[in-house]
């Protein structure tokens, strides 16, 4: 039973993890593409055009998607929290 319980943890919790950071890693990749066409339609090489426009969009994200994220993860936490008692049993 007790390794039942810890898989299902573990598989939920890889599946939270997945969830959460789908979205930033979405949208990074979504912006390095964009920043792709432009530097191959303009012919501009420039190193720092690829990082600062995916580290901002990144980050707008977080800002907007992170009370979504921290309900998710304490929701989580908490259903965690209500299986230890089943564990001493």
């Amino acid at each position: 039973m007790i390794e039942q319980l810890a898989i299902k943890v573990f598989r939920e919790g890889l599946m939270m993890v997945i969830i959460l950071s789908l979205v930033p890693i979405m949208v990074s990749m979504l912006v390095g593409l964009l920043i792709a066409l432009f530097q191959a339609t303009t012919q501009i090489q420039e190193q720092t055009l690829t990082f600062v426009p995916k580290i901002l969009a990144v980050f707008l994200t977080l800002a907007l998607m992170g009370p979504w994220m921290i309900s998710q993860m304490v929701k989580f936490t908490d259903a965690i929290f209500n299986l230890i008692p089943l564990l001493f049993r």
